[in-house]
């Protein structure tokens, strides 16, 4: 259980669109329009914990050739994102929005992350610890799943609005940005692990 547990932090706690969004919201709008984004893509998350743990997710890549190109498209995905932060100059690299996306937009984005379907696929279908129980087993995996997601969440959006209130020079933002590429890069590390 702690082998997951420590899983769904580094996973979730990496840079991805889902937190990379929320920090960018809270440092163009603020706390109050980031929360509401943050609560959609809380619901959008468990949704798509709730299609990986029904089978529906599974029905859809029952075809190991698609399976397999929908595991090569999210590895670069996330592999684009990473290059992306890193290479953006002085300029923290936030994906911003022109207007504050609320609650729907945080759930759409969820709906089209592939982040969080490879990273709650991995989840929710490997690191087993109560084999006696599935059912029991992943009740206490959403249960922790969502313990450590919310104050990961809200964690970026204080980084987000923190961030937008400093005056860092520029060397200080292009470490900060190779910091949150590297850091997406040990998440295509570990996706690609777990497929091996």
């Amino acid at each position: 259980m702690l082998t997951f547990a420590a899983a769904v932090f580094f996973l979730m706690a990496t840079p991805g669109p889902g937190v990379l969004s929320t920090a960018g919201v809270g440092a163009a709008f603020g706390a109050r329009a980031g929360s509401r984004y943050v609560t959609g893509l809380f619901i959008g998350t468990n949704l798509v914990c709730l299609a990986i743990v029904s089978g529906l997710t599974a029905a859809i890549l029952a075809d190991d050739r698609l399976r397999t190109i929908l595991f090569i498209a999210s590895v670069a995905y996330l592999s684009y994102l990473a290059c992306r932060i890193a290479f953006a100059g002085t300029k923290i690299a936030f994906i911003e929005r022109a207007s504050p996306p609320g609650i729907i937009g945080g759930i759409m984005l969820q709906a089209i992350n592939p982040k969080a379907y490879a990273v709650n696929t991995t989840l929710f279908t490997g690191f087993g610890f109560w084999p006696q129980n599935l059912v029991f087993e992943i009740a206490l995996k959403f249960l922790i799943v969502n313990a450590i997601w919310i104050p990961i969440h809200f964690s970026w959006l204080w980084l987000g609005i923190a961030l937008r209130k400093m005056d860092l020079p520029a060397k200080s933002q292009r470490a900060i940005n190779v910091a949150m590429a590297l850091s997406m890069m040990a998440v295509v590390v570990l996706a690609t692990l777990a497929q091996v």
